[in-house]
């Protein structure tokens, strides 16, 4: 005890002066960023006070508009390839400038960003509600605090994972040093989908931005009113870091525009559907870039016996209506076991019942809009399916007060019984506040069900035991697991995120996600240069002695044997070798 003691003091002491560190406030500057024609104060101008109702056919604008109440919001460009070029051009020339920032600078530029998020909640919700019809608990849930908590990632580790990192030499480079280097790979590239407007452009921009590069995104052209804005923020917060104009771009179109710009930048990052990312990768093929692909799930939710009902049903409705349908990992494939189904399920319906969706800004509503206009069909469709085929609808929420234009934005939450893999609903995407519930009575069955599925991005297991839950979720295929828990994995930023089959591959988030935006560079170099270097032993220098094949043998066992006397054996052939007179082939030929 006596040995431990001092080392205990020493310990709680630092613990204690981190933790007094952390209350000093930094030396944060504040920005201001100009919001006056993002705020609605309710007085409509004639240009914006209409319903919109979009046309079917894409035209060189992004028309943009509040799914909520259909209201418009205005328009961007839908930029050419050659504006995407050029956009990339500039990109590319500030990332030079950028690469030699030093990691205190880029520091500074999250602490501005943060203290900005952190002071303009609300703004922030807001621009996101209108834009794509989601609550502002949605909001807050999933672009704030994901969002805040990537930064503070950054902020705690992100230097320390792109310093070089010092790996083992091995035995025959005893005498070197090994490590990898990681640089910036120039200009990111990233095509991002609507769900989450505020955090799906900040999620590749600070990785991209902290590791030296720069990045180009284009944002769905469902949430360009309010990616054009978020824009607005990161410019400011890099001016007042210094650093160089267009080193972040934000751009609008349609499918061109995302065409141009994968074949211009060095990475691309892409969002979406796994069709559109099939297309990417084919794209992205022609120039031989590094592609991540995040392409959506149907991820399982199993909830074994032995959980407390109530409990998991609150997790399990909150999984599937998470951003008003609008899920990015969400929950849509229900698996209960068969000893408490009947209970999880009346829980269930009793919880939805309670849900009402509408405009998110004009009342204490549960839930918001659909985001895509027709998307409600789609929906229709597959529970129509499920119904045709043997399903029962067993519980739907309550839609409130909205405007007649905005009618076939909702889609209230629906729970489904009775359902089967051969239904629709069970295999497609659904991207909606759909829950279709089915038992299990093994946990090997509920592993089969799971994995019944071209999906793979995420799963949630729930059990009393610990130990069963993480057992079952060992076995699922897919990229993330949560344990008793949903989607918790997401929060924890340390963390990769991403999927297998048709939930694309590659990873960001973490430290993989990082280190993703970087040339991974080995360097191998002298550990004590100059006094030893490197010299090609006189047996294998050319020309080649006679028994130069017989000296690689030796050191062969001498360094890999399997037995150490075998190894001193071969050691001492090597040594013997060494000393004898370097006699060269006769390798001429005689006529």
């Amino acid at each position: 005890m006596a040995f431990w003691w001092p080392l205990v003091v020493i310990a709680f002491a630092f613990a204690i002066c981190k933790f007094l560190l952390m209350l000093i406030p930094s030396n944060v500057p504040s920005i201001d960023v100009d919001a006056s024609d993002v705020l609605d104060d309710g007085n409509h101008t004639k240009e914006n006070s209409f319903i919109y109702i979009p046309s079917r056919r894409q035209t060189d604008k992004v028309q943009c508009y509040e799914p909520a109440t259909m209201k418009y919001l205005g328009y961007f460009p839908a930029l050419k390839p050659d504006e995407v070029k050029e956009r990339v051009a500039q990109a590319r020339k500030a990332q030079k400038v950028w690469a030699k920032s030093s990691f205190k600078q880029r520091r500074q530029f999250l602490r501005i960003l943060l203290k900005y998020i952190i002071e303009h909640q609300q703004l922030i919700c807001e621009i996101s509600s209108r834009d794509t019809g989601k609550t502002m608990v949605d909001a807050s849930l999933g672009e704030i605090m994901t969002t805040c908590e990537k930064i503070t990632w950054l902020l705690s580790e992100g230097e320390k994972w792109l310093k070089p990192e010092y790996r083992s030499s091995g035995r025959s480079m005893l005498h070197k040093t090994a490590k990898v280097e990681f640089h910036p790979l120039g200009v990111i590239g990233a095509i991002v989908s609507w769900n989450y407007p505020f955090h799906n452009i900040f999620n590749p921009m600070l990785a991209a931005v902290f590791s030296g590069n720069s990045i180009v995104i284009k944002v769905s052209e469902h949430a360009s009113w309010s990616g054009c804005f978020y824009l607005r923020i990161i410019q400011a917060a890099l001016a007042a870091v210094g650093a160089p104009e267009n080193l972040v771009e934000v751009i609008t179109g349609f499918a061109e525009t995302g065409e141009a710009l994968v074949s211009s930048v060095d990475k691309i990052i892409f969002v979406g559907s796994p069709g559109v990312g099939k297309l990417i990768m084919r794209s992205a093929a022609d120039t031989l870039i590094p592609v991540t692909l995040e392409l959506g799930g149907k991820d399982a939710f199993i909830v074994c016996e032995d959980v407390d009902v109530p409990h998991v049903a609150q997790i399990a409705v909150r999984g599937v209506l998470q951003s008003s349908g609008q899920n990015c990992a969400g929950a849509e494939r229900f698996y209960v076991h068969k000893d408490i189904y009947s209970s999880f399920v009346a829980e269930v319906v009793k919880i939805v019942k309670s849900v009402t969706a509408g405009p998110p800004l004009a009342g204490k509503y549960d839930m918001g809009a659909i985001c895509m206009q027709e998307h409600s069909e789609k929906l229709q469709s597959l529970v129509n399916d499920a119904v045709d085929n043997g399903a029962e609808i067993i519980g739907r929420g309550s839609v409130g007060n909205i405007g007649e234009g905005a009618v076939d934005q909702y889609f209230p939450p629906t729970v489904i019984v009775n359902v089967n893999h051969t239904m629709k609903l069970m295999q497609e995407e659904a991207f909606g506040p759909i829950m279709p519930i089915m038992k299990f009575s093994t946990d090997e069955e509920a592993v089969k069900l799971a994995n019944d599925s071209r999906y793979g991005l995420g799963c949630a297991v729930f059990s009393g035991s610990q130990r069963r839950a993480k057992e079952i979720a060992s076995q699922l295929h897919c990229g993330v697991a949560a344990i008793n828990d949903f989607a918790s994995t997401y929060m924890c930023q340390s963390l990769p995120f991403g999927g297998v089959k048709d939930s694309g591959f590659g990873r960001f988030a973490g430290i993989e996600g990082l280190r993703a935006c970087c040339l991974v560079k080995s360097v191998v170099e002298d550990r004590w240069w100059p006094l030893i270097k490197t010299k090609i032993p006189k047996p294998i220098q050319y020309p080649i002695s006679e028994n130069g094949f017989e000296f690689q043998e030796s050191l062969v066992v001498a360094l890999y044997g399997l037995n150490v006397w075998d190894r001193l054996r071969a050691l001492v052939d090597v040594l013997k070798t060494l000393s004898e007179p370097n006699t060269a082939k006769n390798n001429k030929r005689t006529d």
